[in-house]
């Protein structure tokens, strides 16, 4: 199954709903593509909506780290809404929970943007 992506905006903050797999290959190109445009064209807020992403292999999340780096090296924020149980075991084991803001909630996760962005 390939990976879908749905986009959507909430007032400065592009929320991209994933769906499927993220794997190597096309999945995780697909996933970096879609974040690089959404930067180059000057949205540098980005919030992921793994709800409905029903598997993630290490190169996927070396795409997540990949994207983070890049999104925070243009001034940007990368945050996690909606972590599966298994998503979210890796993301304990490898401690990438500690590099990444996570959220259960959409409206919390598109609040924190505005706080931080006028804390910093």
């Amino acid at each position: 199954m390939s990976l879908k992506i749905n986009v959507r905006e909430s007032g400065n903050v592009v929320i991209l709903d994933l769906n499927g797999r993220i794997t190597i290959g096309e999945e995780a190109a697909s996933l970096r593509d879609t974040i690089k445009e959404h930067l180059d064209s000057g949205q540098k807020n980005i919030l992921l909506n793994l709800a409905d992403v029903s598997y993630i292999d290490s190169t996927g999340l070396g795409q997540f780290v990949g994207s983070f780096a890049t999104v925070t090296s243009r001034g940007g924020q990368l945050k996690l809404l909606n972590l599966q149980k298994r998503l979210q075991e890796l993301m304990q084991i490898t401690k990438l929970i500690t590099v990444f803001e996570t959220y259960t909630n959409e409206s919390a996760a598109i609040r924190s943007f505005a706080t931080t962005a006028t804390a910093g």
